[in-house]
């Protein structure tokens, strides 16, 4: 039975191959913090489990050292061939989209088929981490499928991902930190704060200011802490479960999910999702470090909007 752990192995060999390239690396500056972090970060992934919770803990604090001081430094990008770009995508066409594509397809495939398949006795994977294996086997796949249409060999795919890995930095380590922190949040007693104060605000009897309510607080949420994940506990504990859930009897299933899609009008709308929206900004080399949040924060607003009236129909 294909499990979760071992997608978590590929992602811990993958950071440990790019801090080895990183450690030989001469030409690199600041080479030896940036492969420590890397490799910190790959010894996580790959024995997390078996590590015990302070030497982890350790571990994390030593990666935001490293970030904090701004000692894991990227290599400056290599100019593309470009005349080789091109004639690589006129060779391909539309092939070249076709292993993105497989991610999200494989991912909704297995997500649904692989408890289908467990409900009738051929148990294939966890069917509690569905959904997270099927991505792992999509990547997987898309990878597989990128190098027979390019003609590389995997070896290439592994300088890439180290470029990528390099471009993004140290914000890789945020979604991680910040689903943490919402975590922490929640075991706190955020959430029965926010209940409290969204208690005494609410109008008795008026679902609809509870939507709005539960709504706004994640985008609002997400916007504070740079992840949807970490404003999902809390926000969940605080509006979602003691008022569109028990008072009203809402389905628990459309609001988790339907929430969710609201902390994500949040996570555009954000500097702190550095690697979604600062990152981008870096790449593109605009001027402006605002520019793609100002560029998506009409969309969301109108995604928002939607979402609570998804929220007053369905639920």
């Amino acid at each position: 039975m294909l499990t979760i752990e071992l997608f978590y192995a590929v992602a811990g060999l993958l950071l440990l191959a790019n801090a080895l390239l990183t450690a030989r690396d001469r030409t690199r500056p600041g080479r030896w913090p940036s492969a420590l972090f890397w490799g910190l970060f790959g010894t996580l992934f790959l024995a997390g489990d078996w590590l015990p919770s302070a030497v982890s803990g350790a571990l994390v604090l030593a990666m935001c050292l490293l970030g904090g001081f701004n000692l894991v430094v990227a290599k400056p990008a290599a100019e593309p061939d470009r005349q080789r770009a091109r004639a690589g995508a006129a060779r391909l066409g539309v092939r070249l989209f076709w292993p993105s594509l497989v991610i999200p397809g494989f991912t909704m495939i297995g997500a649904l088929g692989f408890p289908f398949l467990a409900r009738h006795g051929f148990t294939l994977v966890d069917p509690a981490k569905a959904t997270l294996v099927s991505l792992g086997i999509a990547c997987v796949l898309a990878f597989a499928l990128a190098c027979r249409f390019t003609r590389e060999a995997p070896v290439q795919g592994l300088r890439e991902s180290a470029r990528l890995m390099d471009t993004i930095g140290w914000a890789m380590l945020l979604p991680q930190m910040l689903a943490t922190l919402g975590i922490l949040f929640a075991q706190a007693g955020v959430g029965d704060a926010v209940a409290d104060i969204v208690g005494r605000i609410l109008p008795e009897g008026q679902r609809i200011w509870a939507i709005v309510a539960f709504a706004l607080g994640m985008a609002l949420f997400t916007v504070i802490m740079g992840n949807a994940f970490a404003a999902f506990p809390v926000i969940t504990a605080g509006i979602g479960l003691p008022f569109l859930v028990e008072e009203y009897h809402s389905n628990i299933a459309v609001m988790a999910a339907i929430g969710m899609f609201c902390g994500y009008c949040g996570t555009l709308m954000t500097p702190m999702a550095a690697n979604f929206n600062i990152v981008p900004a870096a790449l593109l080399d605009l001027r402006d470090r605002n520019a793609v949040i100002w560029a998506q924060v009409p969309t969301a607003l109108m995604v928002l909007v939607a979402n609570i009236l998804l929220l007053w129909w369905l639920l």
